[in-house]
């Protein structure tokens, strides 16, 4: 007869220890090992409630077969606990994306990318703005113009955008650290050589800001958690390598959500400059911020699951997810090994293809799911009708109120979709229906979680993770402890479902160049994050904060790429810009 874990008390006395560890341990599930934390055998009767947690049932039987081997196993999980493991080292098994083109060594040095970035001096004329924070807005084109011919020095560009965060950052709270050692040096420097008529192409002497979890030798690379607040790393990761390489000045260390999640870090909350009573939303909060105030040119960010689309969206900017294994990581902050992705967030879409060109390139190797993929912008100009553009019909279709309580808005934003739609066809573009796979992409975030988890897993066992801000549900603290119970064939079993989302996407991607959605509304943002495409989130229109808060506040949407196809999305982006014309609105911060 099977054991009866309901009417033991040996069941509660389990995960009451359960509880009172935190979940100490890994594996069948996680807290099986709770109890051998506290010193007590692992028993048939805890293997029969731990089975409650796995939602599994085995027989006496079977339990007293399985219980010989937990106690082998138990042993060599202590022994795994027993070894330090930095968050930079990656797992043996890595997630890939389809490889891009085949591309030769010499086509990686003459396309430019990473440290193959090949130098273009922008000598277009651009008159020199007489007041300062129209200098801060400037796009890229005419930041290097205005530089190539003279108008302003390195120094000169660089003292602006400082002058901004000493005055805003303190309404914004999107700074962490101001590299101003590192700056003057870097602009002297290029300056020296704009002297002497060499430039290093088109960021020459243009300052920009790091999501601090991107490392960088001699300052502090906190992570946005308490934590972690004091962590030097002695590296530069390499896309601050490849924008030193591309002459881009870095400004500054900008903030990010504690652990790459939110806009809450150990030193407050990030604002959005367009409404200071709103947060920025996260986890790529300073750069956003940043950016969308001018305190710098444009920022690096990060995505694993919205980090980028959420706080453009929030501050009004220009965020490049760009195709998973695009853009090294090497130097960065791990959060899942399978996700993360490092890209721009820029105030225009041919920003956005600027700073691509520089990051990308040639494989790291520090970064075993880097690809040597280069990135030009050949389709910067390539007139609409030439694309295949699909849309997700069903979410455009669908209304704005809840056809059953027409006082419930249910798409605040269908006005501005339905324009963008209509300023698309205006341009010439012919728009293709395109339904998007149906499968439970939420189920898989267990993928995720699962990352998380092991990237700061002696954070959880040591009991550093009380060092972090946040502690509520849905705070990292708990998300740790909670991905401890997740069965090891669970989460490999959701990476084989991941398996047949990358190929129902890339059969649609087959139909078309580029999608355009609403960026909420349907599954598209987990679905992307977990097939690797990329997407580029742009403003589309501004309305109220709420029914309380009449401040008006950006809204976007989204153009999804097919992988390795940013080029296609940004032509999109850049042609939508011009025809809805808010690229040149300012936050009303100052």
């Amino acid at each position: 007869m099977p054991f009866d874990a309901e009417s033991t008390p040996d069941r509660r006395h389990f995960l009451s220890v359960c509880a009172a560890v935190g979940s100490a341990g890994t594996l069948f599930p996680g807290v099986l090992w709770a109890r051998a934390a506290t010193g007590e055998e692992i028993t048939i009767a805890s293997v029969a409630a731990a089975e409650e947690i796995a939602g599994v049932t085995f027989t006496d039987a079977q339990r007293t077969q399985l219980l010989r081997g937990l106690k082998a196993q138990s042993a060599n999980i202590a022994t795994l606990h027993g070894v330090s493991l930095d968050n930079s080292v990656a797992p043996a098994v890595m997630f890939t994306t389809a490889p891009p083109p085949l591309v030769s060594t010499a086509a990686l040095r003459q396309k430019g990318g990473g440290r193959g970035f090949t130098p273009r001096r922008n000598t277009m004329r651009v008159a020199k703005p007489t007041d300062a924070a129209s200098i801060a807005f400037m796009g890229l084109d005419d930041l290097a113009a205005l530089i190539a011919t003279k108008q302003i020095s390195a120094r000169e560009l660089l003292d602006v955008y400082l002058e901004r965060i000493t005055r805003l950052d303190p309404k914004l709270q999107a700074v962490i650290t101001v590299t101003e050692t590192r700056a003057r040096a870097q602009a002297a420097r290029l300056d020296d050589e704009t002297a002497k008529g060499k430039s290093r192409g088109p960021l020459h002497g243009i300052p920009w800001g790091a999501k601090d979890l991107l490392a960088v030798n001699g300052y502090k690379t906190t992570w946005g958690s308490g934590a972690h607040r004091d962590q030097v790393i002695a590296r530069d990761a390499t896309v601050v390598q490849r924008l030193d390489d591309a002459g881009a000045v870095l400004l500054a260390k900008l903030t990010l959500g504690e652990l790459a999640q939110g806009d809450i870090w150990f030193g407050g909350t990030t604002k959005n400059p367009w409404n200071l009573l709103q947060g920025s939303s996260g986890s790529s909060a300073g750069p956003a911020s940043a950016v969308s105030a001018a305190l710098v040119a444009f920022a690096i960010g990060s995505e694993t699951l919205g980090s980028i689309s959420s706080p453009s969206t929030r501050c009004g900017v220009v965020g490049l997810r760009p195709t998973f294994g695009r853009v090294p990581r090497t130097g960065a902050m791990a959060l899942s090994w399978s996700m993360d992705k490092l890209g721009p967030i820029c105030r225009r879409a041919a920003d956005c293809a600027t700073v691509l060109s520089a990051v990308a390139g040639v494989a790291d190797p520090g970064d075993l799911s880097s690809h040597s993929a280069p990135f030009t912008w050949t389709e910067r100009d390539t007139p609409l009708r030439n694309l295949r553009i699909g849309y997700v019909q069903s979410t455009f279709d669908a209304p704005e109120r809840d056809s059953a309580d027409a006082t419930r808005i249910t798409r605040p934003n269908k006005a501005f979709d339905d324009n963008a739609l209509a300023m698309l066809r205006r341009e010439g573009a012919t728009l293709i229906p395109v339904t998007l796979p149906d499968l439970p992409y939420a189920a898989m975030r267990i993928i995720l979680t699962a990352e998380a988890g092991a990237a700061f897993d002696e954070l959880t066992r040591t009991g550093r993770d009380a060092l972090l801000v946040q502690q509520g549900d849905n705070a990292w603290p708990n998300t740790f402890r909670t991905s401890r119970f997740i069965p090891a064939t669970d989460y490999i079993n959701a990476n084989r479902l991941r398996t047949l989302a990358v190929e129902q996407w890339n059969r649609m991607f087959g139909q078309v160049d580029v999608i355009v959605t609403p960026t909420n509304g349907n599954q598209q943002l987990q679905a992307t994050n977990l097939t690797g495409h990329p997407a580029v989130i742009m403003p589309h229109g501004f309305r109220a904060t709420s029914m309380t808060d009449s401040t008006l506040v950006p809204q976007s949407i989204t153009i999804l790429g097919g992988l390795w196809k940013e080029g296609s999305a940004l032509a999109v982006a850049h042609a939508l810009e011009h025809a809805l014309g808010l690229a040149s609105k300012r936050p009303p911060v100052e």
